[in-house]
């Protein structure tokens, strides 16, 4: 017998299912709770039940696309890399790519700062990406780096990843324009290195 909370979390799963690939496909303002809950084969009143509007479904959205990208392992080439900078520059260039893949850059870097607002975007990035960027930041400048140092990098850092993506999302050619991007932050990187 299938138990109140495992119908719960199969119909939350369904909803948000269908609304990632509503959202990715159609854009938020095209997808309406009435597309969602047919998509997801439910009544609109469950898909009300569970979340109290488009832009709390949105945001759970985001927030699954952010930790899928965050969840994904180096690749094996990156790890055997022996400079800091060239694994750096080689995770952003995979990070650019992978955020203007289609099932990314819709719900990512076109409607999520739109939707849900500049501060909570800047939010839920730091949530997935901050520690490890500052890791990164701290490898660089060495264990006797301030602190305050540190995160002030990596805060600028985040920042000029976070545009590289806007500027790929808007690019002809994604791609090339984040490879030519990551190598441009490569480059900022010796900066801080030589710091």
């Amino acid at each position: 017998m299938v138990r109140q909370s495992e119908r719960r979390e199969a119909t939350i799963a369904a909803i948000l299912k269908a609304a990632r690939k509503l959202f990715s496909t159609q854009g938020f303002d095209a997808t309406s709770i009435d597309d969602i809950a047919a998509a997801a084969g439910v009544a609109k009143g469950a898909v009300y039940h569970h979340f109290d509007s488009k832009e709390e479904i949105f945001t759970q959205t985001l927030e699954g696309v952010q930790a899928e990208l965050a969840s994904q392992p180096p690749p094996p080439a990156v790890l055997k890399m022996t400079d800091p900078l060239d694994q750096i520059a080689a995770l952003v260039l995979r990070y650019l790519i992978a955020a203007n893949e289609p099932g990314f850059r819709q719900i990512l870097l076109i409607d999520g700062p739109v939707v849900i607002g500049w501060q909570k975007w800047r939010e839920i990035d730091d949530r997935y990406f901050g520690a490890g960027t500052k890791a990164a930041i701290q490898t660089i400048l060495g264990a006797g780096a301030p602190p305050a140092r540190v995160e002030a990098i990596a805060h600028l850092f985040m920042g000029a990843i976070m545009e590289a993506c806007l500027v790929c999302a808007k690019s002809q050619d994604p791609k090339k324009r984040a490879r030519e991007l990551s190598s441009a932050l490569r480059l900022m990187l010796e900066g801080v290195r030589s710091a």
